[in-house]
């Protein structure tokens, strides 16, 4: 498949060859950073968008769900939101356009991303994760800015940081490179909101990076609006005895892909990934992740909840790698889903490779509707059914929510997920 036979273009891959043609010379960054967006963008005119005869893409045939893209709108203004907890460190993105921060926590230290991408800073960070990596080449090709972030060693964040993007059209592009330095702390929320019902495109890219011990907790609220698209990545690498913790909350967006990769490459860290997609009407998410245990005496644990109404689909796909010499790895990953309408569809591709002898691994998926001896004990007791099944939802989801440590964080995610039902159910 190549973008080089035009009668095979679609609209989005033209709008994409026109959009570069017309805006690299307004992109920011000159030198080692414009040779790596030619690379980038090069490599996805010679291979187009992905359908699905690429394995990874099977169940996201991104060429035909991505049929065209929505036009800039220069004019277009977002507002900034409250923040999801209060007295946090909050980092606006407005229309893809990052403001100064200020009043920062000591240790913390955050630059923008337009800048690290001006002084040729940023070019290293400019790759395609792999030779299938579409979100990372389009965001690598076009981003303009986001924040570069760093944790001191011992520092303790004790207040989440907000990375709050908000647009109301159009397209976004933005990068948020991290690093936490050995023995840190903190709580990252990067929350992605939609304010307007014009269709618009967003791609996300996080590239972390923990050092020995560092214990941080990253989650990903997605919110966009109906008719838009997200395409979201996160890399991650884990130092010696680090924890990374993160939390993905689907909320929103008409055409989902949020990826995750994470390689361990100390001994004793530990991953978690706990996973929310709620999905209504004619909508696409898509989750897939890649793990790679590299090390000996490495964990990580998958846990991932999905409910569907109307005609939605979703995916989730995990490939867990042992590699021969992490030997004491212990794996575990599970899907649950609940499918309330006849309509939806949810497709669970669990894989594991391993190559070590001496490890504990296993997966396991399942789906489901509400159990009818549940919502028959509710509605016994007075319990309307649409309000008896609401609190067998909310229940089945909000677990996965409960086991974050920060109660007003918890408080505010069960509110959005409580919203969302009330609003689909």
């Amino acid at each position: 498949m190549t973008l080089q036979a035009a009668n095979r273009l679609t609209a989005a891959e033209t709008q994409l060859i026109d959009a570069y043609t017309n805006q690299i010379g307004s992109l920011p960054g000159d030198g080692a950073v414009l040779l790596k967006r030619d690379g980038l963008f090069d490599g996805l005119k010679r291979q187009g968008l992905p359908t699905r005869r690429v394995e990874t893409f099977h169940y996201t045939d991104l060429k035909a769900l991505l049929r065209a893209l929505p036009a800039d709108e220069p004019q277009a203004v977002a507002k900034s939101e409250a923040p999801i907890v209060n007295d946090g460190t909050v980092l606006r993105i407005l229309q893809g356009a990052a403001e100064t921060p200020a009043n920062l926590p000591e240790g913390l230290t955050v630059e923008l991303y337009r800048e690290a991408l001006s002084s040729g800073a940023a070019a290293e960070g400019l790759t395609a994760f792999n030779s299938d990596d579409t979100i990372g080449r389009i965001n690598g090709a076009f981003v303009r800015d986001g924040y570069a972030i760093a944790v001191a060693a011992d520092t303790v964040i004790d207040r989440p940081v907000e990375l709050q993007s908000v647009h109301a059209a159009g397209q976004l592009h933005l990068r948020f490179p991290a690093t936490f330095g050995k023995g840190s702390k903190a709580t990252v929320i990067e929350r992605h909101i939609g304010q307007s019902g014009s269709a618009a495109l967003a791609t996300v890219v996080a590239d972390l990076k923990l050092d020995e011990g560092a214990e941080i907790t990253w989650v990903i609220v997605q919110g966009e609006g109906d008719a838009d698209s997200h395409l979201g990545q996160i890399r991650a690498e884990l130092g010696a005895d680090s924890k990374f913790r993160l939390f993905v909350i689907n909320a929103g967006g008409k055409l989902v892909r949020q990826e995750v990769h994470v390689k361990t490459v100390g001994e004793g860290c530990d991953f978690t990934l706990r996973g929310v997609n709620l999905l209504g009407g004619d909508t696409h998410t898509d989750v897939t992740m890649t793990l790679g245990h590299d090390v000996p005496n490495t964990t990580s644990t998958e846990i991932i909840r999905n409910v569907l109404f109307d005609r939605a689909k979703g995916v989730f796909q995990g490939m867990i790698r042992v590699a021969p010499d992490a030997q004491k790895t212990d794996a575990r990953m599970a899907c649950n889903t609940l499918l309330m309408s006849d309509d939806a569809e949810f497709s669970v591709k669990p894989e594991l490779e391993i190559f070590a002898d001496d490890v504990q691994c296993a997966h396991g998926a399942t789906v489901a509707d509400i159990h009818k001896s549940h919502l028959y004990y509710l509605m016994s007791r007075g319990i309307p059914e649409k309000k008896a099944r609401g609190l067998l939802v909310n229940g089945f989801v909000a677990e996965i929510v409960e086991e974050l440590e920060d109660e007003a964080l918890v408080e505010a995610l069960e509110e959005i997920i409580t919203d969302w039902l009330e609003h689909h159910g």
